[in-house]
């Protein structure tokens, strides 16, 4: 028997039927672990409508392999952990819907709340900076620093010196960029890093030359923390670039928000990267070096919220769902993306109808306008049930923040927005105290006493093209 022949014959039918058993293990795949009905249909739609190509993209971009990997590594939730009675409040009563969202936390996050914290803001990188560079000069044992973006300007290179020279003292230093986030500047920060000899990586690297790595090319670490000594840490939503620096009027000037943390909490900012460098390197970092006993420094009581699409998936959201049903009196949030899913609308309007006031402040001119044309289109979905929206005056501001009742505050590097929530690894931490939550308001007031309010009738009376333009890019939100 010619087996050539024969395979020539037939290799059509052949190569259907193995299309046809792909498509159908891909389908099955996608109805079995697919959350979101909306995802698992189009996933399905692509399988069968791209012939060969179909498949394979489901192979590489929509399994979650990132899942099992940190699960390895022990990454793992405690269902239940104690909360303190009264969260900072003198009467047991005025802290009862507080129980309520510190309980549902506690059920999904990794991380325990912790007493004696104390928290600073530091507004833009004019105060920011110069507080993390002179913690870093000043370091005796450890620094361990996590960053979403580490550009080679200015303010990138004032970080590398003071770095090199901790380095050079016997200090030990981690660096950890996200593999995206080094390609915002040219050359690369890593290449003065290697120089300096610190060492440092790329969170899940990616290149055109390594096609295997593209099942991670969506997925960023959007965290942000530096630690020092393991017992002072910075964290909060900014990046490493001189944009942060207003008093310099840079080119593309950025307003932001981090914060000085020092008390147990920092304990946790830690145990976040050290899983993050061992996830990335295999190195443990562990030991008095890297963890010391910390003392009460302060009557925050906090706790660190770990997100991403691994054993931490949706903590995040879980956090914003919770506070938003809880809210009695006030919802402040401020964020540069807004472009919140179904279930996060009918939460927040849900608040308002109950007669909670809710105030949302976003830039008024942002630094990715397809995202702001999509979020714009999202607006009248809140603006209706009674929300106010305000638009702060440039320079385009990064801050993120969530007040509710002046007492609970979140804060950290996730936006309001699919990627944040479904897609990066982000690290937000939520606070009690009104002490602490009262600084805040101020922040947030000022903000609100120069920015212009939104109306319903103006956005009903946009252009119908410029309606069409934000409703386009509105379909593609998931992916923003």
């Amino acid at each position: 028997m010619n087996w050539h022949a024969v395979f020539h014959h037939f290799w059509p039918h052949i190569a259907a039927g193995c299309y046809a058993v792909a498509c159908l293990l891909a389908t099955s795949h996608a109805l079995l672990y697919k959350r979101d009905t909306r995802a698992a249909m189009i996933w399905i739609g692509v399988i069968w409508t791209l012939p060969a190509l179909g498949p394979l993209l489901y192979l590489v971009l929509g399994v979650n392999r990132i899942r099992r990997r940190a699960i390895k590594l022990g990454v793992h939730k405690t269902l239940s952990r104690p909360v303190p009675e009264n969260l900072g409040e003198a009467e047991s009563s005025c802290a009862e819907h507080l129980q309520h969202i510190a309980r549902v936390v506690s059920r999904v996050a990794t991380q325990a709340l912790t007493t004696g914290n104390h928290i600073e803001p530091l507004c833009a990188g004019d105060a920011a900076f110069p507080a993390m560079l002179a913690a870093i000069d000043a370091a005796k044992k450890s620094i361990t620093l996590c960053t979403y973006i580490f550009d080679n300007d200015p303010s990138g290179r004032k970080f590398v010196a003071v770095l090199e020279r901790a380095v050079k003292r016997g200090v030990a230093v981690r660096v950890l960029i996200d593999s995206a986030g080094t390609r915002y500047s040219w050359p690369p920060i890593t290449w003065r890093l290697r120089h300096a000899k610190i060492p440092h990586a790329r969170f899940l690297p990616t290149s055109l030359f390594a096609p295997w790595q593209v099942a991670t090319i969506n997925l960023r670490n959007h965290r942000k923390s530096l630690v020092v000594d393991g017992g002072i840490a910075f964290t909060g939503g900014m990046n490493i670039r001189h944009g942060n620096v207003l008093a310099d009027h840079p080119r593309h000037p950025v307003q932001d928000l981090h914060f000085r943390v020092t008390g147990p909490v920092v304990t946790e900012l830690q145990e976040a990267f050290a899983n993050d460098w061992a996830f990335t390197t295999n190195e443990i970092l562990d030991g008095e070096l890297w963890f010391p006993g910390l003392p009460e420094a302060g009557d925050v009581i906090a706790r660190v919220i770990t997100d991403g699409p691994d054993a931490d998936f949706e903590n995040a959201r879980w956090t914003l769902l919770a506070a938003l049903a809880e809210a009695q009196t006030s919802i402040k949030i401020l964020t540069p993306y807004f472009l919140p899913d179904i279930a996060l609308v009918t939460a927040i309007n849900l608040a308002s109808l109950r007669g909670v006031r809710v105030d949302i402040v976003l830039p008024a001119k942002n630094n990715l306008p397809f995202v702001h044309w999509a979020s714009c289109a999202m607006w009248w979905q809140v603006l209706e049930r009674g929300c106010h929206i305000w638009l702060s005056r440039p320079p385009f501001d990064h801050s993120k923040l969530m007040i509710v009742d002046g007492h609970w505050v979140l804060f950290g590097s996730a936006n309001w927005d699919t990627r944040s929530l479904r897609l990066n690894f982000e690290m937000n931490v939520e606070a009690y105290g009104r002490t602490f939550a009262t600084e805040m308001e101020k922040i947030f007031s000022q903000k609100i006493a120069t920015a212009r309010e939104v109306t319903l009738a103006e956005m009903d009376s946009r252009p119908l093209f410029i309606k069409l333009r934000d409703s386009i890019a509105r379909l593609f939100s998931p992916y923003l």
